[in-house]
C-alpha cells in the first residue's frame, strides 16, 4: 500500500480513485464527499490544462496541498488514528445511518473549506503576500460551490423531500442557512491572512483554535435539534440508502457541475 501523499494532480486523482474503491468495497457514506471531489478535481486538471487558471502552475500546487489534507485526513479516520477535530466530526458521521445525503456532503465541504483551503493557501504562497493569488483562490472557490449548488438537482433525486430542509426549516435553524459557501469562501481567506501573519507555536495555535471552531459548527450541521431533527428525520424516511448506488450517481450522472474559465 502507498503510503506517500500525492506528488502532482495526476496522483491526487488516483488516490481519489483508491479512496472511492475503499468506500465502494465497504459500504462507507465517505465515498460520498470523495465522488464530488473526484469530479471536481478533474474539473480543476482540466482548467489547468486549458490554461484557465492566472498560474497553472501554483494552481497545482494548491490543489496538490489542499487534496492532501483530505487524502491524510481520510487515512489517519480508517487506519483509527486522530484526524483534525473538523474531519473527525465529518467521518465520524458517516457511520450513522440517519445523516442525510446533504448533511455528509456539507460536513466534507466545511472541514475542507473553512479549515483545510486556508492552510493549503498559506502553503502554496509559501511567505508571499496572498493577494497575489486571489483570483484564483476565488476559482476553486467556484468550483468547490458547485459541491453544494451545482449537486442538488441530483440530490433530489435521491432525496425526494430534500427542499423541505430549507423552505420549512425556520431560519435560524436551516442548515443551508447556517453554511452557504459564501461564507466558507470568505472565512477561508481571512483565515488564510491570519495564518500567514503567524510563526512557529503561534501558527500552530492558530490553526488548532481555527479547528476547534469549524469542528464546533460540523456538530451544529450533523445533529440538528428542535424542529429540524424532525425535518431530517422525516426527509431520510425517503432517502436512497444504498451508498454504493449513490456513490455511483455523484460520481457519474452528470460529467461536470461547472466549467472554469474567465
Amino acid at each position: 500500500m502507498n503510503t506517500s501523499l500525492p506528488q502532482n494532480i495526476d496522483e491526487v486523482i488516483t488516490e481519489l480513485e483508491v479512496i472511492l474503491n475503499d468506500c465502494n468495497r465497504t459500504g462507507s457514506r465517505a465515498g460520498y464527499f470523495a465522488a464530488l471531489y473526484h469530479k471536481v478535481t478533474c474539473e480543476v486538471k482540466e482548467g489547468i490544462l486549458h490554461n484557465r487558471f492566472e498560474d497553472g502552475a501554483r494552481m497545482e500546487r494548491l490543489d496538490i496541498l489542499f487534496a492532501n489534507r483530505y487524502i491524510a485526513a481520510y487515512r489517519q479516520w480508517r487506519n483509527g488514528e486522530a484526524p483534525t477535530d473538523s474531519w473527525r466530526v465529518a467521518f465520524e458521521a458517516t457511520e450513522r445511518r440517519d445523516t442525510l445525503l446533504l448533511q455528509h456532503l456539507l460536513l466534507g465541504i466545511n472541514a475542507h473549506i473553512n479549515l483545510d483551503l486556508g492552510i493549503a493557501t498559506v502553503e502554496t504562497m509559501e511567505g508571499q503576500t496572498l493577494s497575489g493569488m486571489l483570483g484564483d483562490f476565488n476559482s476553486i472557490n467556484v468550483i468547490l460551490s458547485a459541491m453544494s449548488y451545482g449537486v442538488m438537482n441530483d440530490i433530489s433525486r435521491m432525496s425526494p423531500l430534500m427542499s423541505i430542509l430549507g423552505f420549512h426549516a425556520s431560519r435560524g435553524n436551516s442548515i443551508l442557512v447556517q453554511f452557504t459557501i459564501n461564507n466558507a469562501r470568505d472565512g477561508a481567506w481571512m483565515f488564510a491572512n491570519e495564518l500567514a501573519a503567524k510563526k512557529g507555536d503561534a501558527y500552530s495555535a492558530c490553526i488548532t483554535q481555527r479547528d476547534k471552531t469549524i469542528a464546533e459548527l460540523a456538530n451544529g450541521l450533523a445533529r440538528p435539534g428542535g424542529i429540524l431533527r424532525f425535518t431530517t428525520w422525516l426527509i431520510h424516511l425517503f432517502e436512497w440508502k444504498n451508498p454504493v448506488k449513490i456513490i455511483h450517481e455523484l460520481r457519474y450522472y452528470r460529467k461536470a457541475y461547472i466549467k472554469v474559465g474567465k
